[in-house]
Formats: C-alpha cells, structure tokens, sequence
C-alpha cells in the first residue's frame, strides 16, 4: 500500500496495488458570507479540513496492519464468521490483550493434574511405551480431560520404575566390573611371576645390600605402598619419581601379598627406578602379622555372615526403595578389598617400620603430580597424621562429607559415642609422625570398633577401615591443604580439569579407576602417561593402548 501527499497539501493518493487508487482532493475554503463573523467561519472550516485529513492518515497506516492481520487468520485455517471472532483474533494483536479463554484452559488443566497427583495412578499393564504412543491413545479414545491426567501419571510413573530399574542394574554390573582383575593386568602378573622363577636378574636384591641401611635413615623421604596391583604400583612410583626434585632421596617402601610378590619383585628388579630407591616384601614375611595380632583375619575364619556379607551375592543388596547412588554406596562396602589384610596394614604402620620417625602412605591409585617432599617439613603441631579434610570444598558431592555418611546413627552405640556432624577426613595421602603414635593407644581403638562391627553384625558403618579409623584418629589429626590431595577422579565424572591439573595429588577412589574400561575417558590420560608403554611385558599383555 502506497500513501502519497502532496506538497501543497491539496490531495493525498492511497493505492494498496490491488485496486483502483482513491485520491482526494481538499479544496480551497468556500467564500465568506458578508454576515458571518470572519473569524468564525475560517476557524470552522480549518478545524473540518484538518480532521479530515488526519482521519484518511490515520485509516491509511491502520489498515495494512489489519490486511496483514486478517491475512494471517485465513492462513492458519481458523474461521471468522462474526464480529466477535474477528474481534477476538485481530483485538489482541492490535492492542496487545492476551487470550483469556487460553488462560481459563490452562488454569482446569492445572486443577485436574494437581487433583490426579494426589490419587493412586492405576496399575495397568497397557500403558504406552513412547511419547507418540501416548498421543496416539489420547487421539484415539478421545479421554476427557482427568482420563487424560490420570494416564498421564501412570505413564510417567512407570517410565521411572524403568529408569531406576535400569539404573540400578547399571551400578550393580560396574560393581562386578571394578571387582574383575583386567585380562591385561592378570597376564602381566602371570608372566613377571614366570619371569621370577626363571631369570635370576629378576630375582636379584632389592635394594641392594649396601643400601640396606637407607631403609632406616630418617634423612631420606619413605613412602609406603600397599598393594596387589603391579601396573598401579608402578605408576604411583613413576609418577613419583617424576614429579620430585629430590628423586635421589626418596625410599619407597611396597608391601604386597603372597600371590603377587614374585611378579611384583620382578617388575621393579627389571625396571630399576634409579636414583630413588625400593624395597619390595611380602605380608608373608612378617611373622607376626597373624589372626590373633589382625581381627579381619579372625573374622573372616570364624564368622560365616562376614565371608557371606563380603563375598556373598551382591545382588541381595538391592532394594527398591533405593536410589542408584546409595545403592553404589552399598555395593562398594561390599567390595573384598574391605577386609583384606593390605587394606589393614596402614594401621601397623608403627610396628612394620620400628626405625623410622616419618611416612608417607600412598594409595595404589593415585598419581603424584608435584614433589612432595614439603610435606615432612609441615609442623603436625604433635598430632599423629596429616590429612585433607572432606567436610568442605567447592565439589559439593566429593568434599561434603559428615560422620553422618559412614555411620549408622540410629545405632545407640555409635549415637552415644560420635557426632553427625563431625567433619571426616580422607585416607590415599597421608603424612604420618610414627614418633608421636606410638605413644598413643590408636591401634587398641581401632581394633576394639572392629570388633564392635563385627559383634553388631557389621551394622555400625557403611565402609571398612576408614570409619574406625576416623574414631580411632579422633584429636590426632592434622588437616593439610587441600591442594595437596584431590579426591573423588573415580566416581565424580564433572571433576574440574584445572583442579586436577593443579593438584600435588589425584585419586581415584571410586569404583572407575583409570586401568578399567569403565573409567573416565577424560581423567585417564593424567594416569595412563606414567605407564611404560615401551616394555615388552606391557605391550605383550596389549595393556591399555596410549590413548
């Protein structure tokens, strides 16, 4: 639509260019009769010919927008065949009115849904699967409006027993993931034990007999590694080694079960770690480490629930009123490595190493990403260990621990003795003053709840040596930075790539440790660039490609 004025003011065009062009022409005002006042009647005749051209202004800029509206009306099918239809479509566009019967639908919509939430959906075996069979059901049956709400629910309400269903069977078979040894990992141990019996270089001394005494030299850094996991033991020693700027001063200690220590003798007697120094023995080798001195190892021979709890079916450990994270939870107090005996030696630090006056203990799964030789030099103000507390940090899940998580609380001995809120802290990277626990009763403490747990029927907690720990450990804890110790890279997917990177230390605690498939894709390359894939045992066993 076109709207030409003239410059005279004289007439004005409009032509829509689907009809003939209207022009109207104003003319002069007409002669003044002798017995008219003048200034009356030119007043009058201005005031006419100004409201008639700011009428025709006024129609020409309206009606394109009702062309245009009336136009869109047609287009979406709807069918106007009075005034108040017109009205009701047009009037809102116009003047910006909202639909008043759209808000009356959506206000019944709402009551009947919030009445339907308060009944018990009906149990039917035919509910829709899909989104579009659902539509189709609606469509075909033509339900009313609460028939509709009530299906609704129904179908809703079965989607999320599917879903939890399905994610709780989720967890139980990364359960039996995490517990499975790798077929990699399993041939490494094979054939470094093979290599044990028959290569006497892999039999030879460690360390050598004229390093013997810097076993015992507290002038050196020692850090201790308990484990049956060859592949993660020469990690944790690598990355170690690595990240140090004393590497000539560090003494590691492994202590390793039966089974494993040929193969583990083998591995760091072929892959010498020179210039630090290693020292590999066996659980075996230490005589007093016996059922009567160790109440798991009394437990497991002489109590049937245990062995059952423990090495049991671990799907009798579903509950349908669980939800997938608390039933993880369960499964992974389940694990065996709960009550093995390298999972208890920590609490004989002070006996397995009489000489020395401080330790540092790792984790078999973490990695060590800067020297960490500040940590002897921390004052632990006379307390036994120093650790990173998990009570607060900016991971919400990781770091918001109480006393609350590992406790059975509604157990009167444990509501008489400990406190909900107590802020827990972490085991995987502790500085420990041998000096200073030895004048304590830390190890009566922590043997005496074992057995409490056991006589409960392993009711008062959830996990297996931290909570007793935590008791026995009670006022002799130092909390450490932080920074030093970054946990959770084994069950928190979302953990922040610069925390990580930033770290003196990570730890994979969780059931997804970075040797298994079920890891996480993008926390395995800070673990997997310390193993050596260059040795012909590795590449032989097709241990984890480099990724």
């Amino acid at each position: 639509m076109q709207l030409r004025i003239s410059p005279s003011m004289r007439s004005i065009t409009i032509s829509n260019g689907f009809v003939d062009s209207m022009k109207l022409r104003v003319g002069p005002a007409p002669p003044l009769l002798p017995h008219h006042p003048p200034h009356h009647t030119s007043a009058s005749s201005a005031f006419s010919y100004r409201s008639l051209f700011y009428f025709v202004l006024f129609c020409a800029c309206l009606l394109p927008f009702v062309f245009i509206r009336t136009a869109l009306v047609t287009l979406e099918g709807l069918e106007c065949s009075s005034l108040d239809c017109f009205k009701r479509h047009i009037g809102p566009s116009i003047f910006g009115k909202s639909n008043g019967s759209s808000k009356k639908l959506v206000k019944e919509l709402y009551e009947v849904l919030h009445k339907v939430d308060k009944e018990e959906a009906p149990i039917s075996e035919n509910l829709p699967d899909t989104f579009h069979e659902f539509m189709s059901e609606m469509k075909n049956h033509k339900y009313d409006a609460r028939t509709f709400a009530v299906r609704l629910k129904a179908t809703m309400e079965n989607m999320n027993k599917e879903i939890k269903k399905s994610r709780l069977s989720e967890q139980l078979f990364k359960h039996y993931a995490a517990s499975a040894v790798p077929r990699g990992i399993h041939c490494l141990s094979l054939r470094l034990t093979d290599e044990y019996s028959s290569n006497a270089h892999a039999r030879k001394q460690l360390p050598p007999p004229e390093l013997l005494p810097i076993l015992s030299d507290n002038s050196y850094y020692h850090l201790v590694l308990a484990t049956d996991n060859i592949l993660a033991a020469s990690v944790v020693v690598s990355s170690a080694i690595q990240s140090s700027e004393n590497a000539e001063r560090l003494v590691f200690h492994i202590i390793t079960d039966k089974k494993t220590y040929p193969g583990m003798h083998s591995w760091f007697a072929l892959n010498p770690i020179s210039p630090a120094i290693i020292e590999v023995k066996s659980v075996h080798q230490y005589g007093w480490l016996t059922r009567e001195n160790v109440p798991v190892l009394e437990a497991m021979e002489n109590h049937n629930f245990v062995r059952s709890h423990y090495h049991g079916n671990r799907a009798s450990a579903i509950s349908g009123g669980d939800n997938p994270r608390a039933f993880a939870s369960k499964l992974q107090a389940r694990s065996p490595m709960y009550i093995s005996l390298l999972n208890h030696l920590r609490i004989f630090l002070p006996e397995l190493f009489p000489n020395l006056d401080k330790v540092l203990f790792l984790d078999d799964d973490v990695v060590i990403q800067r020297d960490l030789s500040p940590l002897w030099e921390i004052d632990l103000q006379g307390k036994v260990m120093g650790a990173v507390e998990t009570c607060r940090g900016d991971d919400k899940w990781v770091m918001s621990k109480r006393f609350r998580t590992y406790f059975n609380f509604s157990h009167p001995l444990i509501v008489a003795n400990l406190d909900p809120d107590e802020c827990p802290w972490a085991f995987g990277m502790n500085i420990f003053d041998l000096s200073a626990w030895r004048k304590t009763n830390i190890r009566e403490t922590f043997h005496y709840w074992v057995k409490e747990n056991i006589k409960s029927g392993l009711t008062l907690w959830k996990f297996g040596t931290l909570p007793p720990a935590l008791i026995a450990f009670r006022g002799h804890v130092y909390p450490i930075d932080p920074a030093w110790h970054m946990l959770g890279l084994g069950y928190q997917e979302n953990s922040k790539l610069d925390n990580v990177r930033e770290a003196a230390v990570i730890h994979y605690n969780g059931q997804c440790k970075p040797w298994l498939d079920i890891g996480f894709k993008h926390l395995k390359p800070f673990w997997m660039k310390h193993v050596n894939h260059s040795n012909d045992f590795i590449r032989n066993c097709h241990i984890l490609e480099p990724l």
